[in-house]
């Protein structure tokens, strides 16, 4: 009976995984399949620590991170480098460049003319910190955020590097952040998943996002993102059909649920598992969703606040609106992806327009949080996957130009959840081309993120086809520098 039983569950996951793959869904993980101990210990092994259970005390309980995605310039942002000014149109050092790689826009070009910012910067708050006259609300709150000026990662072009902020590796199928945070830490509320997505598009030329960013990798599906719509359902299918009471959906459930835990008990299959904790949260976000994105009853002060735009379903403002409510509500990692921040032509005009978008809504995140007493416990961060490159793309003149991508330096800021706040951590060259001090590497970044949310990143880790996995993947360093 138990070889007929192994033989019968062996065949079951191989029909299943060999199905996944002629759909193009992807594929099981081999490791994670509940072989009996007939063949040995399977490949789901415990993980060295406790899901939900963070490894020590943390700084932060939740993260809102507002991505920018397309790369904002830098040196039009909050690295402010007075020499490409005075250098306009001369030509980028050798010994600046070094032989570094271009990308193939700018490598065939004859000349790399410098270029300064159109737009001027100012200093303010305590630290004095430079920041360009497109981002007026978020000098406000200087003081409150910190400003890295030396971050570098390791991809040339979007897809890759996008992927590799958001799931510690270039290549897709791998756990993203968020879903690593829902897997090492859960939810704080049962009625929403630990992992919500929010999307945006603004005035600027826009790179595509793709699911594979808030996927769950090789993880279990329960820690997938959940993507939220601007449209009447903010998550689809989400709403009962017509004829179809919440008293008629509890039976549906419960019957649901015994037919698939005999599955699960007969085959041992952990997706059933996870199938059943799903409609189980899709059962229990029909109540509290609608109530959490149904922003018209927020306050004047607080309209006032996020700017007209926050009721617009789908802007960045309202999108920052809800992320307050989320996090306030438990949700453990809220992801924005704001879109259209690749400016290789007409970038005065078109930053203009991407730095109106978010100035005000990213800034009035800050003041609302640490208003309600949430942004000591609430990790906030705002960035892209690479920075622009210091000499003009394509024509040049006095009012317009592009910047190529540059992987080697660029400036993100981060706020609340331990971070220190009101300081400029690292330094680039007077070039905006290479960094000088405190070079923050992309897992440095995410290794920085898990120890403030209490995980060691070298322990939170899943095993998957024989190896070990984890967000850092062989790298990345804790920097104190950033922390409070």
């Amino acid at each position: 009976m138990k070889n007929e039983f192994i033989e019968h569950h062996l065949n079951m996951n191989r029909r299943k995984f060999l199905s996944r793959l002629s759909l193009g869904v992807g594929s099981i993980a081999l490791g994670s399949l509940l072989i009996p101990d007939i063949f040995g210990k399977g490949g789901a092994e415990e993980a060295p620590f406790i899901p939900g259970i963070p490894h020590f005390a943390p700084k932060a309980k939740r993260i809102i991170y507002l991505f920018q995605n397309g790369a904002p310039s830098q040196l039009e942002s909050f690295d402010y480098k007075p020499k490409l000014r005075e250098m306009m149109g001369q030509e980028l050092p050798p010994s600046i460049r070094m032989g570094q790689r271009l990308t193939g826009m700018t490598s065939g070009q004859a000349s790399f003319p410098l270029v300064g910012s159109h737009y001027d910067f100012k200093q303010y708050g305590a630290s004095r910190a430079w920041i360009s006259d497109l981002f007026p609300h978020t000098a406000k709150v200087v003081d409150d955020i910190c400003i890295v000026k030396s971050m570098f990662t390791e991809a040339i072009n979007h897809d890759p590097a996008l992927t590799f902020f958001q799931t510690g590796a270039q290549q897709g199928n791998r756990a993203s952040f968020g879903s690593w945070m829902s897997y090492g830490l859960g939810s704080e509320n049962k009625n929403l998943p630990a992992f919500c997505v929010l999307l945006s598009r603004g005035k600027g030329n826009g790179q595509g996002v793709y699911s594979k960013l808030w996927s769950n990798g090789f993880l279990d599906s329960i820690h997938q993102g959940v993507q939220f719509s601007s449209g009447e359902s903010p998550v689809l299918y989400l709403n009962n059909p017509d004829g179809i009471d919440m008293a008629n959906r509890r039976q549906m459930l419960d019957q649901l649920a015994a037919l698939n835990d005999q599955s699960y008990k007969e085959f041992g299959d952990p997706e059933i598992s996870t199938k059943i904790q799903q409609y189980e949260m899709a059962y229990r976000m029909q109540t509290a969703v609608p109530e959490l994105t149904d922003l018209s009853k927020e306050p004047d002060d607080i309209i006032k606040l996020y700017g007209p735009d926050c009721l617009v379903p789908g802007t960045f403002a309202a999108n920052c609106l809800l992320s307050r409510k989320l996090s306030e509500s438990g949700v453990r990692f809220i992801q924005l992806y704001h879109q259209g921040w690749d400016q290789h032509g007409n970038l005065p005009n078109e930053m203009a327009g991407q730095a109106k978008d978010v100035d005000q809504a990213s800034a009035a995140l800050i003041t609302d949080l640490k208003q309600r007493g949430l942004l000591d416990e609430t990790l906030v961060i705002w960035g892209g996957e690479f920075g622009r490159t210091n000499y003009c793309q394509g024509k040049m003149s006095a009012d317009n130009y592009g910047r190529d991508h540059h992987p080697r330096c660029f400036s993100i800021w981060m706020a609340g959840g331990g971070v220190k706040p009101g300081i400029v951590y690292g330094e680039t060259d007077e070039f905006g081309y290479n960094i000088v001090k405190d070079p923050v590497h992309v897992h440095d970044f995410h290794a920085t993120v898990l120890h403030l949310m209490g995980l060691d990143h070298e322990k939170l880790t899943f095993k998957h086809q024989g190896r070990r996995y984890r967000l850092t993947d062989v790298a990345g360093k804790v920097l104190p520098g950033l922390m409070a």
